[in-house]
């Protein structure tokens, strides 16, 4: 069982990790306690493993920072499900094994708080008795996903996938 933590639409980077929290500004510190933490700070307190986020469209707008899926991926996000990401962190998220899903239907569905399970193996959300079958990502990004992150895979495979 997981928590959502539902947001609105463009949610941008510096939402999920003000730039004064930055790896840089705060050597020696965890990223991942400083998500949301000016935003919703309730997340950067009691967010656990496995939690889900749902937003509406354009997650992850604005600056291409690392660190900010950083953060999430530090909290142990289950996954991010949304109308929509931005491109760069859509990528920098698949990079980091972060499991990003677009399904709008799930985002009307939910609301924040809701006690939900997400089985990526199975590729299932439930809410309240209702199930909703997960759009498949990419292979590219299910590959990258199974390995870890990308890191992990080149490591393993010695290859970036889909550049065979």
């Amino acid at each position: 069982m997981a928590r959502v933590w539902k947001f609105g639409s463009d949610i941008d980077t510096d939402q999920i990790v003000p730039g004064r929290y930055a790896p840089y500004m705060r050597p020696g510190e965890d990223v991942g306690n400083a998500a949301f933490i000016e935003a919703r700070p309730e997340f950067a307190r009691s967010a656990v493993p496995g939690d889900v986020i749902v937003a509406n469209s354009n997650f992850g707008c604005g600056s291409s920072r690392e660190y900010a899926p950083l953060a999430l991926k530090r909290r142990e996000i289950g996954a991010i499900i949304a109308e929509s990401f931005a491109r760069i962190f859509y990528r920098n998220s698949v990079n980091l094994g972060i499991p990003l899903i677009i399904a709008p239907e799930i985002v009307r569905a939910v609301e924040d708080g809701d006690t939900v399970e997400l089985d990526l193996d199975a590729g299932t959300f439930q809410v309240r008795g209702e199930v909703f079958q997960l759009p498949q990502m990419p292979a590219f990004a299910r590959e990258i996903l199974a390995a870890g992150g990308v890191v992990p895979y080149v490591r393993e495979h010695g290859r970036f996938p889909g550049l065979e």
